[in-house]
């Protein structure tokens, strides 16, 4: 299906609040990383997440930037200018490239203490930061910095001991510990126990070093997503895990032993006459609100797969055109449907720039085409569309880079000759090394942007009590 298919429903959006494009902006809110000479590429957004209270969106971006925004208490006032201008209130600058980030599931904006975030980064221990507000002498400015670690949680081979890369994290309430996934390895960490390796190693092959790598048994190769089942009224909850070799596995960590309850492949089903949604490794895996459907999405794809998970490994169906043509990674987000309508809602964005809507979810069997769409971004990847828990506001942030076209080839090319004659008499370096433009990448939009839902009901109930008051009278 193509993005023209949608049924655009713009009006049932409206746009409350933007950083606008941060490619074009040149203050500290979005510093770029240093530009080489055969490439301009800024820094631009990758994913995007509400905190647990739901006051608070965390972004990283390519810059190895964490930024921290908090929702401005207009939003969405009648009275308000709009869209509203978003600005970070905190900033923390990576030292080196983080695969992912996790909040707190206790974060609560009034106490700093319950600001914490983990990361992962390659050759390092998992690391624990605080969001903590970092502003210079000018009140309307805030500057990244490089804020040291609080604490440390080491994942190292215990032959070796070298680092693993945790690939993926997972941070269940209620905090106390926290999963991380690497490779054909799931390692709970205790929270409290910091500079210790984790409390329990469950891998995923009963052995690497054997010529068979497991034989068959397990699921084998990098872990690539973690998400944890609603719990249920004995708050019991199964930790579905997805790797980019395309299997999927069931495991129940409320256990002693972490014991896998389930594993199989995804290639067949998304490779079937029936579904041709493709795939090269499964990049998120998401439950419905019940607890009883699992969504498993793959780079590279043009659908999201959707398993009831009472019938191990069975297709139910699949989401169609749910463009995710390139290796970046694409989040999307369920939540409950309207009252009466039946099934759940999916929100997604996709590599042409719009975020569509799937209703129903989980009520019909085969194809799932989409009920409406828009566009968010102009021609940019839509990283992360996500539901505020209220259900009246959706965040999305977008930002993706492309080579030059030919025409735009052309056109830097005689502007480069143009201007290399003043080069040519500062530097003799440019002469040696020419600037190629055509090795160039160029930015497309990058944004946050929330979303106003003017047709949904706000679900007070989902809205936890440690909102601030201004919330709830802007809810209703």
């Amino acid at each position: 299906m193509d993005e023209e298919d949608v049924n655009p429903h713009e009006s049932r959006v409206e746009l409350v609040a933007s950083t606008g494009d941060i490619t074009l902006q040149s203050d500290t809110f979005s510093p770029p990383p240093p530009k080489d000479k055969n490439d301009g590429l800024c820094g631009y957004f990758e994913t995007a997440q509400w905190t647990a209270d739901g006051t608070t969106i965390l972004t990283s971006s390519s810059s190895n930037l964490i930024s921290g925004y908090i929702v401005p208490e207009d939003l969405l006032s009648p009275n308000a200018n709009r869209p509203i201008p978003l600005t970070p209130q905190a900033l923390i600058q990576l030292p080196e490239p983080s695969a992912v980030l996790s909040s707190a599931p206790y974060f609560h904006l009034s106490s700093p203490w319950t600001q914490q975030l983990l990361v992962s980064a390659r050759d390092h221990p998992l690391q624990l930061f605080y969001l903590t507000p970092s502003t210079t002498s000018s009140s309307t400015t805030t500057t990244p910095s490089h804020i040291p670690a609080s604490a440390s949680y080491p994942l190292t081979k215990h032959r070796s001991e070298t680092f693993l890369t945790a690939t993926c994290l997972l941070w269940p309430h209620p905090g106390t510990h926290f999963i991380a996934g690497a490779r054909s390895l799931l390692a709970k960490f205790d929270l409290s126990r910091t500079n210790s390796e984790p409390v329990l190693r469950v891998k995923t092959i009963p052995s690497e070093r054997h010529i068979a790598k497991g034989n068959g048994v397990g699921m084998r190769g990098t872990v690539s997503s973690l998400a944890a089942q609603p719990p249920d009224a004995g708050n019991a909850s199964l930790v579905a895990a997805g790797t980019w070799t395309r299997w999927v596995g069931l495991y129940d960590f409320a256990g002693a032993d972490g014991s896998c309850a389930a594993t199989w492949s995804v290639a067949a089903a998304a490779g079937s006459a029936e579904a041709r949604v493709g795939g090269d490794g499964v990049m998120q895996t998401l439950w419905s609100p019940c607890g009883r459907y699992l969504l498993v999405s793959e780079r590279r794809s043009k659908g999201v797969l959707v398993y009831d998970v009472r019938v191990t490994g069975k297709l139910l169906g699949w989401l169609a055109g749910r463009e995710a043509l390139g290796n970046q990674r694409i989040s999307a987000d369920a939540f409950p449907g309207q009252e009466g309508s039946g099934g759940f809602e999916i929100w997604s964005g996709t590599t042409g720039g719009t975020v569509k809507v799937w209703e129903g979810v989980g009520s019909r069997e085969g194809a799932h085409a989409p009920a409406w769409g828009w566009e968010a971004a102009s021609r940019s990847t839509v990283g992360s569309a996500c539901v505020h828990q209220s259900g009246t506001v959706l965040a999305t942030c977008s930002g993706s880079w492309e080579f030059p076209d030919d025409e735009d080839d052309e056109d830097e090319q005689s502007l480069s000759q143009n201007g290399s004659s003043s080069a040519d008499s500062d530097s003799d370096s440019d002469i040696s090394t020419p600037k190629q433009s055509w090795m160039c990448r160029r930015n497309k939009e990058s944004s946050l942007k929330i979303w106003r839902i003017p047709n949904s009901k706000p679900k007070l109930s989902k809205v936890p009590s440690q909102l601030p008051a201004r919330f709830y009278s802007l809810l209703g």
